[in-house]
């Protein structure tokens, strides 16, 4: 790897951590590291070292060095990574020479990353039956879940990134258009396992989960039918069991440049701050949540209400609900047609 290259991967010590996550997002391997002033390492950073850290009550405007590994994994030599890569499931092996200067990376030789994934094996409900208005014209021919992003439908690329972690038991709540869903289904050649739920009238996103009253005995997964995550869902199943939670709400953090100089008054109209384009960051709800079953027995029949709703009314009860922070990078969103085709380009590259 190049000097160029290799910069993609190294942090400096006055990033912030949100400043870290975007470098992260954009190398996509999930990790930075950290050289001194005679390029020797002395450290790293992963997706799991900034989630731990804004979970233990850190902030993203925080610096990243109070985050960091002081203790990373290196090796030698290639013979050396790979030995050590291919015996735990690390991201990346720095190479570093006797003086402990970064000279290389090692990613591993044809890994297929979904063979080391878990099997979690619980089923996954998919709230199908919205109108997707977001997404006219194309919603007033096939319901949203059906829209191809490239090769299949947006449902089909959900499912099969749960069926990659053996969740392969599917519940859909079904309104609109659902008899195209059920037909395309019925037809699909992966013979999917799905049990279907028709709604009478629209219930929100968190209503029709009354329709699985008494189907359901365990945790499962609760998912919009238009956002894809890319993450490791083994890592939030196990926050969730650890945590005691009733409902994870996986939420993904944005950034967003504000383009003009913004100005904070204090007293008398005096200059209190001022920042030139500022980044912003916030916690977003992807619209993916791990669920028990007593949440379902909380709602009432024929309610229409929202998920988020539910889980504010959980909260108000004093049940344990919480979040569980991801990269940008780890989350599709096509609700709008904007974000319809940067999904296709995200799963398929810009040559479709």
């Amino acid at each position: 790897m190049n000097r160029q290259d290799l910069q993609k991967f190294i942090g400096t010590e006055n990033m912030t951590v949100s400043e870290v996550m975007q470098k992260i997002d954009l190398n996509t391997n999930g990790i930075l590291f950290f050289l001194d002033g005679n390029n020797r390492l002395t450290g790293c950073i992963t997706d799991g070292d900034i989630r731990r850290f804004l979970l233990s009550g850190g902030r993203i405007s925080d610096l990243a060095t109070n985050a960091i590994n002081n203790k990373p994994k290196f090796a030698h030599s290639f013979a050396e990574a790979k030995e050590i890569f291919h015996n735990r499931d690390f991201v990346v092996i720095p190479i570093v020479d006797r003086n402990c200067i970064l000279v290389d990376l090692y990613f591993g030789e044809n890994i297929d990353n979904k063979k080391k994934r878990s099997s979690l094996n619980i089923p996954v409900v998919i709230n199908a039956g919205g109108k997707g208005t977001r997404l006219d014209p194309y919603t007033r021919v096939l319901p949203k879940p059906l829209i191809p992003v490239g090769d299949i439908p947006i449902i089909e690329h959900i499912m099969k990134e749960y069926q990659s972690y053996n969740c392969c038991e599917f519940h859909i709540i079904v309104n609109y258009k659902k008899e195209l869903m059920k037909a395309y289904f019925a037809d699909n050649d992966n013979k999917y396992h799905v049990s279907w739920y028709d709604e009478d009238k629209p219930l929100g996103t968190g209503g029709g989960l009354k329709l699985l009253r008494g189907r359901l005995n365990g945790t499962f997964f609760f998912a919009n039918c238009d956002t894809l995550l890319i993450a490791n869902y083994g890592d939030i199943l196990k926050f969730h069991k650890d945590n005691r939670n009733v409902i994870t709400m996986v939420c993904a953090y944005k950034n967003f440049n504000i383009p003009y100089g913004v100005v904070e008054i204090g007293v008398n109209g005096s200059i209190k701050e001022m920042k030139e384009k500022p980044l912003m960051s916030f916690l977003t709800n992807t619209g993916i949540y791990i669920v028990e079953p007593e949440v379902i027995n909380d709602i009432d029949d024929n309610e229409e209400i929202g998920f988020p709703d539910i889980v504010e009314r959980e909260k108000q009860k004093g049940k344990r609900v919480a979040v569980f922070p991801v990269s940008e990078n780890c989350w599709m969103d096509m609700g709008q047609i904007p974000e319809l085709e940067k999904m296709r380009i995200k799963l398929y590259g810009e040559g479709l």
